[in-house]
């Protein structure tokens, strides 16, 4: 057993708190993009895949997922904006990974893929962009779906929040 007096318990103490606030903080709860930026302007992103809609679904979410943040409002014109983030779903996948012992597919991976960026206004500066950002997740369905279509539609709707909010961290933590 290892006995330290008071003197030496204070500097542990006192290293403790310090090391508490070494500038972690909770994922969601932070931002890395200037200050100043505190209102953008987004537009539905563009579709270029074959799924109808599903750009919809996903701008919705992104959209809430920025408001929900508390540190900026989101609005469709330029005026008084002082970032825009813009992009285009460019690919969006649909498929079986896990099947029943009938052959009835059971568990399905999404991934849609997105070209995004968020630039200053007016001078259109660049503070977050990719190319090709990837989302990738796996569900499981229930047998009820009448279709593949009801499948890509069920897909989209539960994947929708979760790529926005892993979207959005990523563009406001830097990663």
């Amino acid at each position: 057993m290892i006995r330290i007096g008071v003197p030496a318990a204070a500097v542990v103490c006192v290293a403790a708190l310090a090391a508490a606030r070494c500038g972690y903080t909770l994922v969601g709860k932070t931002s890395t993009l200037p200050p100043s930026i505190k209102v953008i302007r987004f537009e539905t992103l563009a579709n270029q895949t074959q799924r109808a809609g599903v750009e919809q679904r996903l701008s919705r979410e992104i959209a809430k997922e920025f408001a929900s943040r508390g540190h900026f409002s989101i609005q469709a014109q330029a005026e008084g904006a002082n970032a825009v983030l813009s992009g285009a779903v460019t690919g969006f996948d649909l498929y079986a990974v896990a099947f029943s012992p009938q052959g009835i597919a059971t568990q399905y991976q999404i991934r849609i893929t997105a070209r995004v960026s968020l630039k200053t206004l007016p001078d259109e500066k660049v503070l977050w962009e990719n190319p090709g950002y990837t989302f990738r997740d796996n569900y499981s369905f229930g047998t009820t779906a009448a279709s593949y279509v009801d499948r890509e539609n069920e897909a989209i709707d539960r994947v929708a929040e979760k790529f926005a909010a892993s979207l959005v961290s990523t563009i406001l933590e830097g990663f």
